[in-house]
């Protein structure tokens, strides 16, 4: 084993990849016991999910030397859970995910801090996110990730050249698995691809024709869909469904087995319904280890620069024997989460109206008729009537006022343009830099007024 000042190391394989120079490095990599330290002092990594991926993830986050580690997820642990989320116990059934997960890897791994948060992800406020050096992803939903993905996004900032601002970038490490086959994936927002960029990776969703599944259903799913999608509605009079509410999902269990009855269907169980509701795709153990594995490692790399990190998207696929391909993506610039968007300088005093007024004159968006939004709220709808009246006020209102006296903000428009002789529809991402801005103003900037 390693050793240093005598003293025999505990981390004697971390030790060869932190304590001596290489070939592959990053440029910043300055080897030593110092680095060693820093990572376990400085470094804070939040895990999304407390899984099968999420708890081998903070196991080996924990065992690569962090020491302050944080884990949200929204789950209780379920009978169905334990024979791939190691972390569980029997007596565990009922328990918040996170809170055993942390409980269970500090009872193993001394010297580390894991603070729990048994919430959903959109209950934390965007600030949550901001305090965190690395994000790392455990999650089995595309809504999820593209949230995630928006929130680290939505920390970039630009120079003035469109190139991002490097203390800026949130990095990513996600992984996913599906059977045999899985993916790990870094996402340095406005460097490489982000989640938003490469959506189309992602297969369209299994959809059942409605007169299928009220008419002629054929399978445990149908019947499962039968209730989750029709018979819903038709009992609880427009109530809003929520997959992570158990009531409501024992409902569509017993739903189903009715349904199933009625036609000899057999194969309705409560972990089907929660697979084919929810969308879940049946996982394994190994897999899970394999991915997490790899994901810890690029953590590391990112966290320390001992190596480079991926090409930015690694496969793998062990039902036809071990085969792993590293897979390079290109970013698209034009991305509304990752993108810099189109720059436009304007004066404190440009009113909402005037600003639309210049977006028809802008040579990089020639928008027409533009309704804008900042931040999820609108600020001017062009249609339909109610909300063009509604939002009609703010056309005389200073833009800098309406975004809350920031001096540099993104906002988005949606408009048409003319291409070809042809009139279509486009959604701009619009960055906006106010100009001969007072010492007033910059304090409310630093302040976040």
């Amino acid at each position: 084993m390693a050793s240093f000042g005598g003293q025999v190391s505990r981390s004697r394989d971390l030790d060869k990849l932190l304590l001596r120079p290489g070939h592959l490095v990053g440029p910043d990599f300055d080897p030593g016991t110092d680095l060693r330290e820093g990572l376990k002092e400085f470094v804070k990594i939040l895990v999304v999910g407390a899984g099968g991926l999420g708890c081998e993830l903070l196991k080996d986050l924990a065992l690569s030397g962090f020491r302050h580690l944080e884990v949200i997820d929204m789950d209780r642990i379920e009978v169905s859970n334990l024979n791939r989320q190691f972390l569980f116990r029997l007596q565990d059934v009922g328990k918040p995910k996170a809170e055993v997960a942390a409980q269970r890897v500090m009872e193993r791994v001394s010297g580390v801090n894991i603070v729990p948060h048994f919430c959903r992800i959109e209950d934390k406020e965007i600030d949550f996110y901001s305090d965190f050096s690395i994000i790392a992803l455990g999650l089995d939903s595309i809504e999820a990730r593209s949230y995630i993905n928006s929130v680290a996004c939505s920390f970039l900032e630009y120079e003035d050249d469109d190139t991002p601002k490097g203390e800026s970038i949130k990095p990513m490490v996600d992984g996913g698995t599906e059977g045999f086959k899985g993916h790990a994936r870094v996402i340095l927002p406005g460097k490489t691809p982000c989640f938003e960029c490469t959506i189309w990776l992602f297969p369209p969703q299994v959809k059942f024709p409605l007169c299928t599944l009220a008419e002629t259903p054929r399978t445990a799913a149908h019947c499962i869909e039968y209730a989750h999608l029709i018979k819903w509605d038709e009992v609880h009079g427009g109530k809003a469904f929520d997959p992570d509410e158990p009531d409501h999902m024992n409902w569509v269990y017993s739903e189903a087995l009715k349904r199933a009855d009625l036609f000899g269907i057999p194969g309705v169980t409560y972990q089907l319904t929660q697979g084919v509701v929810k969308n879940i795709i049946p996982a394994i153990a190994s897999t899970n280890a394999i991915i997490s594995a790899a994901c810890a490692l690029e953590t590391l790399k990112i966290a320390s620069d001992c190596s480079k990190t991926l090409s930015n998207y690694l496969t793998y696929n062990g039902a036809e024997g071990l085969h792993t391909k590293v897979t390079e993506f290109v970013r698209d610039k034009d991305c509304l989460v990752c993108g810099p968007g189109a720059l436009v300088e304007l004066d404190m005093s440009t009113t909402l109206q005037k600003f639309i007024e210049l977006l028809e004159e802008h040579p990089k968006l020639l928008l027409s008729k533009a309704s804008i939004s900042h931040k999820g709220k609108n600020l001017y709808m062009q249609a339909p009537p109610i909300l063009e009246e509604q939002t009609r006020s703010n056309l005389t209102q200073p833009l800098f006022h309406l975004i809350g006296k920031k001096t540099r903000d993104v906002v988005h428009a949606t408009g048409t343009i003319s291409k070809n002789g042809t009139k279509t529809s486009s959604l701009k991402k619009v960055r906006i830099v106010f100009t001969g801005v007072d010492g007033t103003a910059e304090m409310d900037m630093v302040s976040g007024a």
